[in-house]
């Protein structure tokens, strides 16, 4: 069999792609091909992610960037003032908060609760630092923030079960769980936006279209105004300070 009725086999849908990227990749292998077979993300046997256009470093376990939330980078970019203050909690690869700052410039900080993550945010050109949300971020950026970009797990704890295997078997599991509801992480991002965001700063979350409602409820009553925006492919959840707002 062929490379590509080789990954088709085991149920890659884009085994031509992935076939092409496997055979030019310097770590190419037996062993890399089966490691794919067996599941394991072809992101992490190659070491790098695509996000926006872009390659970012990444290491197993941390979180894949998803194409659908090139959608909240997008709305984040569109709404950014000149040389905004950007913080990227959550940050894994970095590659959110790397986008939005290559687009508008400005100052970027990221945060991860895993070492590993930040190490390759920083591998990215990040200035990250390890810190669970907002822990580590300078005291001084309290009250500056313009955008605060929050990708927290959303997967509600009894859906990991339902997720692609690639995903649930090989990404930390502490990337994909938000709780009973989902929501458990918005729920400390809306308790402290509030007072990293300057006034017209807005927060950026993503949720399932389901889940926005109640997520968008959470900034509202930290003193937020907040809004549903979606695309085809994803539903985000905008916050924003406004001058009367905490």
């Amino acid at each position: 069999m062929t490379l590509v009725e080789r990954l088709r086999a085991a149920g890659c849908v884009f085994a031509e792609d992935e076939a092409a990227l496997l055979l030019a990749s310097p770590l190419f292998s037996e062993d890399l091909v089966l490691r794919r077979i067996a599941g394991e993300p072809l992101e992490y046997l190659l070491g790098w992610a695509h996000f926006a256009d872009r390659r970012f470093v990444i290491s197993a376990g941390v979180f894949i960037p998803r194409h659908r939330t090139e959608f909240l980078v997008g709305e984040a970019i569109a709404a950014a003032p000149a040389d905004p203050v950007i913080v990227d909690v959550c940050c894994g690869t970095g590659a959110l908060g790397l986008t939005v700052h290559a687009a508008t410039g400005g100052t970027l900080v990221a945060t991860d609760i895993d070492p590993a993550a930040v190490e390759c945010a920083r591998a990215n050109g990040a200035h990250a630092v390890v810190g669970d949300l907002f822990d580590g971020l300078p005291l001084s950026l309290r009250g500056t923030v313009d955008i605060l970009l929050a990708n927290t797990p959303y997967v509600p704890t009894g859906a990991i079960a339902e997720l692609p295997r690639e995903f649930r078997d090989f990404e930390a599991r502490a990337t994909l769980d938000g709780g009973a509801d989902g929501l458990d992480l918005q729920r400390r991002v809306a308790a402290e936006a509030s007072s990293w965001l300057a006034v017209g700063g807005s927060v950026y979350v993503e949720a399932s279209e389901g889940q926005a409602p109640a997520s968008a409820a959470l900034f509202e009553a930290a003193g937020l105004e907040a809004r549903i925006e979606a695309d085809d492919d994803a539903t985000i959840v905008v916050a924003t300070r406004r001058a009367n707002g905490l």
